[in-house]
């Protein structure tokens, strides 16, 4: 992985491959922030008006490659738009140090000079440098730079923002890989050796385990496959941490829909039908690794959602971890089942809040879009990841639950219904909510994030790369970070 380093002094001492300085907008050419002088004037003073000759103002995002003159000791010069001087803030800075790495995918070495907050800065670039390697068997194109120092990053800002980054790195590696290669044994001993180097606690209950216990939920939707169900628990407890928070995942390793089934059209994207667990164990690899002053369980339900002889089915009723019954309508709203399994075990702790991640419905990106998370609980909760989420560029928008969507997931032979009566779609990214609200009592804090656009992106652009996202790890980690302060 790309090396993260800090840096001191004047960037144009720099020695490096490709040397990255972050420019604001004007109204003719871009405007050089006064810690560039050293940098313009071996440029003759004519950087800006360089630049502005070949059509970069300033406009954010905006990127322009230029050899350096003789004076500097870089090879070549990147000059990233930041927009406005009186607007930057940390999302735009993150973006425009991503755009810049990604830009030198192939060079070394890179230094990257921007004004505002350099942790920012540092994260988006590590961000930035990640790439999937995939398995083609000459190579995946230019590597990602071997190191990058961010000029006035303090060693601990550099030190969280490659803690984050690795986080995310595993978390996007695991989305990534292929089905085939990550079934549920197998993603839950991945899974442990990850919390284990971490120094996290470990739990794995297996079929047997799961039967014993009463998970009706995660063993239905498991019960398909050959490669049988798993719920890992990670625990992380730091000496006088006052708050304790739950976290848990879905963690459906591929969805062929079951009985339901899905189209063949898109069905291969179902490999990431588990990306909420892997973001939830992120970010609880991330705060022990951190050393954050909260308790943290992490629970993520494992299985695979496919159609054999011991498949479940429509108009079968499950009984979940906590008692409740549940009536099937249909097999491919599988996620929420093994999450009523996870929370409900949960819940049994007593923790002060439990946030539940999942690429729950395809609802969320109808009613929302690839970037916004669909959010969901009790109102405190909900605000405060929006809040949280604008701040690390990871956006949701709090939805409501309706009466007339209350009533429609009643069931008349169970306690619930799995999704809405005669499978009306109505709200359907809200319904998903209503069912999980059913196995977190109304006295815990809660907030349920549907991931199910923002979990995977079709292009690249900014710090993050096609494919994977590991949304909502980094909202998570503030989420922690900031309880641990309460």
């Amino acid at each position: 992985m790309t090396d993260l380093l800090s840096a001191s002094g004047d960037a144009a001492n720099a020695d490096v491959d490709v040397l990255v300085v972050g420019v604001f907008s004007g109204e003719d050419a871009p405007v050089l922030p006064e810690s560039l002088a050293g940098v313009d004037a071996e440029f003759g003073g004519r950087l800006a008006e360089q630049l502005a000759a070949l059509g970069n103002t300033g406009a954010a995002a905006s990127l322009t490659r230029l050899p350096a003159p003789e004076g500097l000791h870089a090879k070549l010069v990147y000059a990233v738009g930041l927009g406005d001087a009186g607007d930057l803030d940390d999302e735009t800075l993150r973006r425009a140090a991503g755009t810049a790495v990604r830009a030198a995918f192939g060079e070394e070495t890179v230094a990257i000079a921007f004004e505002g907050d350099p942790e920012a800065t540092a994260t988006g670039a590590i961000l930035g440098a990640y790439k999937f390697e995939g398995f083609k068997t000459d190579g995946n194109g230019d590597a990602a730079p071997g190191s990058i120092a961010v000029y006035g990053a303090g060693e601990d800002a550099v030190a969280k923002s490659r803690v984050v980054g690795e986080s995310i790195a595993l978390v996007k590696d695991w989305v990534s890989a292929p089905a085939n290669l990550l079934r549920p044994p197998t993603f839950a001993i991945e899974i442990e050796q990850a919390a284990v180097a971490a120094g996290l606690e470990v739990e794995i209950l297996d079929a047997e385990a799961l039967s014993a216990g009463g998970y009706g939920g995660v063993l239905a939707v498991g019960g398909g496959s050959s490669a049988p169900p798993r719920l890992v628990r990670l625990s992380y407890r730091p000496e006088g941490a006052r708050k304790h928070i739950a976290l848990v995942g879905k963690g459906i390793t591929f969805d062929s829909g079951g009985y339901s089934i899905k189209p063949t059209a898109g069905m291969w994207e179902m490999k990431y039908d588990m990306a909420g667990a892997a973001a939830v164990v992120g970010a609880t690899i991330a705060a022990a690794r951190l050393g954050l002053d909260v308790n943290v369980t992490c629970t993520v339900a494992l299985a695979e959602n496919l159609v054999s002889g011991t498949a479940y089915r429509p108009s079968d009723v499950l009984t979940i971890r906590n008692g409740m019954t549940v009536e099937i309508l249909n097999t491919d709203a599988e996620g929420r089942l093994v999450l009523a399994d996870a929370l409900s075990r949960a819940v049994e702790d007593e923790p002060d809040a439990v946030y539940d991640v999942a690429t729950l419905t395809g609802g969320q990106l109808i009613a929302l879009g690839r970037r916004t998370m669909g959010l969901m609980g009790t109102d405190a909760e909900t605000e405060r990841i929006r809040r949280i989420g604008d701040a690390t560029g990871e956006h949701g928008w709090p939805m409501p639950f309706p009466d007339d969507l209350v009533k429609l997931m009643e069931s008349s032979i169970a306690d619930v219904s799995q999704c809405a009566a005669g499978l009306k779609r109505d709200g359907h990214m809200i319904q998903g909510g209503i069912f999980l609200s059913k196995f977190v009592p109304e006295e815990i804090p809660w907030a349920h994030l549907d991931i199910a656009g923002p979990a995977d992106s079709d292009s690249a652009h900014g710090y993050t790369a096609k494919g994977a996202t590991a949304v909502p790890v980094r909202t998570l980690v503030a989420l922690l970070e900031e309880h641990a302060g309460e």
